[in-house]
């Protein structure tokens, strides 16, 4: 399993995000306890949702003090903004799910399927837009239509491309590490 740093270089390396923002990130979930803190003189070991976390907190427009919460706001965001507390168990229930889902598929599934998609993270308004080549799935936070322009202003996000992430996770957690 990788470390912290290690985790942060390959999400530098493979998506592009700023070095000096992608530790700022990682420091500021590790202090609020989403990612694990390790032990004296022995680093912490990251699992694939730990690594999702920080892409996902890089990828938000959000303060470094606020980034914990913003990333369980954005992993709590439903399908189409729809209350599926009472949706049987096999249905995904959040872009978090989602996001675990995808990025297990690209650890230890056929990783081929997903590099064409890409994964929209917007800024300005709670929204993560899964665009594959069949359809867009969207997730915004429960009771919000998820097909509305929700700001006066244009749209700000961030799109991860699937290969760049799917190498990136490949990197950290394939079984040949």
């Amino acid at each position: 399993m990788p470390s912290t740093m290690e985790a942060v270089d390959a999400v530098v390396r493979h998506i592009g995000f700023d070095p000096a923002r992608a530790r700022a990130v990682a420091r500021s979930l590790t202090e609020d306890g989403g990612l694990p803190a390790g032990a004296p003189g022995r680093s912490p070991e990251l699992l694939v949702d730990h690594v999702v976390d920080i892409v996902l907190g890089c990828a938000v427009d959000a303060p470094l003090r606020a980034i914990a919460a913003t990333v369980r706001h954005y992993r709590a965001m439903a399908t189409g903004g729809a209350n599926l507390e009472t949706a049987p168990e096999s249905v995904v229930r959040s872009a978090g799910d989602a996001l675990d889902i995808w990025a297990d598929i690209a650890v230890n599934g056929d990783s081929n399927l997903l590099r064409r998609d890409q994964i929209e993270i917007v800024s300005n308004w709670g929204e993560i837009a899964f665009h594959t080549s069949a359809a867009v799935r969207r997730f915004v936070p429960t009771g919000t239509t998820a097909t509305h322009w929700r700001d006066g202003g244009h749209r700000r996000s961030t799109t991860i491309n699937g290969a760049a992430l799917v190498d990136c996770l490949r990197e950290l957690f394939s079984k040949d590490r």
